[in-house]
This record gives structure tokens, C-alpha cells and sequence, in this order.
């Protein structure tokens, strides 16, 4: 009887253990992303196709190191004071290029001419690593089918190739035919899931009366059978109703 006592008491103490462990667990991963938020924003945001390479190689650090403070229970204050010292020398390292062109240069590198006035530049292409076969499959995804239609590319320090049309070649713009065209403006949101944005529909010189009405006129009993409402720059309400119909054709596959 004792000694089945003593076995329901142990197994008890190791449940509780268990549990501990598991909580310890859940708050340090808490606190892991927490914190590579806010190191993220140090660094400053941006898009995984724009990162150049240290900014890549910090990134994965401190990501793998934010993993590992999720599951190191003992120490973790260790793998968040590494997070911390790689944000910082990131943050110093964007300073410094920001005030210098050659650290600049030496830590994002620079830019490279892959083709210019209807030359191709070997030699560039080797130092980019990047073959012919990429290239042209790069100038496709760009629209440009035909090299003569390109009169520069250029190898950006971020790993992408910009493109400059020729001259004869680049789409005609309303300055090269004397045309002034009216300015584009920014429509106002005024209604979104059934909601009305009232500052917004202010900011367009409108009011709810006049909302209320042009719902009316275009059939809208209620706010809700809204599911999209927006003005543009002439004072059209562009109206998108609540609907439950699916899009079955393939016309995208």
C-alpha cells in the first residue's frame, strides 16, 4: 500500500514537471517571436526578394537562433542576447553604408552592366555567374522577346536585372503625343464588409445622406448587402455587392 502510495505521489510530481516544462516552453516561444518582431523592425522592413546577401544571411541567423531560444529552457536569455548583438551590428552596418559608398559597395556590392547600345558584355555575365539561358528568360518575364528591343540591362546589387527600352522600341507616352492627360486621384473607401468609413467619406465632401441615397438608387437596401463601396474622382460610387456565387471556370489553369 506504501509503496503504491509513493508511485501515485511520484507520478504526480512528474505530471507537474511535465506541465512546467511545457509552459516554460509556450512562453519562451511567446517571447522569441515577440522579440524577432521587434528585431525585425529594427532592422527595417523588407521583402524577402530584396534582401541583399548579409541582410539575408542576419535574417536566417536570427531566425534560427529565435528557434532556438523557443526550446533552450535552462539559458535562454543566451540565444536572445545573440538576436540582440546580430540586430545591432545589422542596424550599424545599414548606418555606416548609409554614409559611406565604398562599405556601401563592399558589403551590398554594386550594380552591373549585362548589356548596353545592343552589346552584350561577357565578361560581366561571368562575374554576375549568371548565363545566357537565364538572361533571356529574364528578359521575357519583362516583356521583351526581342534583344533588339533592349538597349540596356543592368545587374542590381539586389539580384535583380532592370531593364531599359530602346528608343524606337518603348511605348508611347501622352507627352510624345502633346497630350496632357487629366490627373489621376486616389479613390475613397467608404464601405468595406458592411462598414462605413465616415472620415473618408468626409474627406471626398460627401455625407451619410448622400451615401444613403446613392445606395438607394443603385437597389441597396442595407449597408450589409454591401460588400465593397468606393468614389471615385468624379463622384461615382462604385458599388460591389455581397455574393455567395462561386467562379467555377478554369479559364486561369
Amino acid at each position: 500500500m506504501n509503496n503504491f502510495i509513493i508511485k501515485t505521489k511520484n507520478n504526480l510530481k512528474n505530471d507537474k514537471g511535465d506541465i512546467l516544462e511545457i509552459l516554460k516552453v509556450i512562453i519562451t516561444s511567446a517571447v522569441s517571436l515577440i522579440v524577432l518582431f521587434l528585431l525585425t523592425k529594427l532592422v527595417g522592413n523588407k521583402q524577402l526578394s530584396e534582401l541583399n546577401m548579409f541582410d539575408y544571411i542576419v535574417s536566417i541567423t536570427i531566425g534560427s537562433i529565435a528557434a532556438e531560444m523557443a526550446t533552450e529552457l535552462e539559458n535562454p536569455e543566451q540565444p536572445l542576447v545573440a538576436m540582440a548583438v546580430y540586430a545591432i551590428i545589422s542596424f550599424g552596418v545599414s548606418v555606416w553604408c548609409s554614409k559611406s559608398i565604398t562599405v556601401r559597395r563592399i558589403v551590398f556590392g554594386k550594380s552591373v552592366v549585362l548589356m548596353q547600345n545592343g552589346k552584350l558584355f561577357r565578361k560581366n555575365f561571368k562575374k554576375c555567374r549568371l548565363d545566357l539561358s537565364e538572361f533571356l528568360m529574364q528578359c521575357r518575364l519583362n516583356g521583351f522577346y526581342d534583344l533588339s528591343a533592349v538597349d540596356t540591362a543592368v545587374m542590381e546589387a539586389s539580384g535583380k536585372i532592370s531593364f531599359m527600352p530602346a528608343s524606337a522600341k518603348r511605348p508611347v507616352t501622352p507627352e510624345d503625343l502633346n497630350i496632357v492627360p487629366s490627373g489621376d486621384e486616389v479613390f475613397y473607401s467608404v464601405i468595406m464588409d458592411g462598414k462605413i468609413f465616415e472620415y473618408n467619406l468626409k474627406s471626398a465632401g460627401r455625407d451619410l445622406n448622400w451615401l444613403k441615397n446613392e445606395l438607394k438608387v443603385q437597389g441597396v437596401k442595407s449597408k450589409k448587402e454591401v460588400y465593397f463601396a468606393a468614389l471615385d474622382k468624379n463622384g461615382t460610387l462604385n458599388v460591389f455587392k455581397n455574393t455567395d456565387e462561386k467562379q467555377n471556370n478554369d479559364i486561369f489553369e
